[in-house]
């Protein structure tokens, strides 16, 4: 877990993320603002929640280091932590997005260029942020998941990748009724 690995997993992730907006930008704004049948999000309000869910996160690693904390060394326990994450990802049912990151913080229209565009800067103030930390930290339960717990930033990473993925399924279902 060094900060080599853990850029080259943000590598991973941005690569991931220009190939779903390779896979967005051919439909329109009207498309992608769609709202589903059964009144879940649009694409548009999907990505926006990822936006926030990694805004959100870099904030919270921000505060936490603002003071200097004593940082428990990353182990078993914070591996399991991402293994129930990824379990309950790969699970069918639907969960409430914690406060902040739900339908009240999401726009109820926007456009996919600025979308993009904001994505694109929380994501290069990320790597910036993450460029600049010392070594020693990236080896510590340093992150904290709402809701399996403290984690290390390269399983915060792993974390965000797993999060794209598991609504990707969502924004091809919404995409599909959109196209009806």
């Amino acid at each position: 877990m060094t900060k080599a690995a853990t850029l080259h997993q943000l590598d991973r992730l941005d690569q991931e993320l220009s190939a779903l907006f390779s896979e967005l930008e051919c439909y329109d704004d009207t498309r992608l603002n769609h709202r589903p049948s059964d009144g879940g999000w649009t694409v548009l309000q999907v990505l926006h929640h990822l936006i926030l869910a990694e805004t959100a996160s870099l904030g919270y690693v921000r505060k936490k280091l603002s003071f200097n904390p004593i940082l428990d060394k990353a182990g078993a326990k914070a591996a399991w932590r991402l293994f129930v994450v990824d379990f309950y990802f790969r699970m069918p049912t639907k969960f409430k997005a914690p406060k902040g990151v739900d339908r009240s913080a999401l726009p109820d229209e926007s456009d996919f260029e600025s979308t993009r565009e904001r994505w694109e800067a929380q994501r290069k103030a990320l790597r910036h942020y993450l460029s600049h930390l010392p070594e020693e930290r990236f080896d510590r339960e340093l992150y904290k998941h709402p809701f399996a717990g403290k984690m290390t930033l390269r399983q915060m990473l792993k974390f965000f990748g797993m999060h794209i993925k598991r609504h990707q399924k969502q924004i091809n279902r919404v995409l599909k009724e959109a196209a009806v």
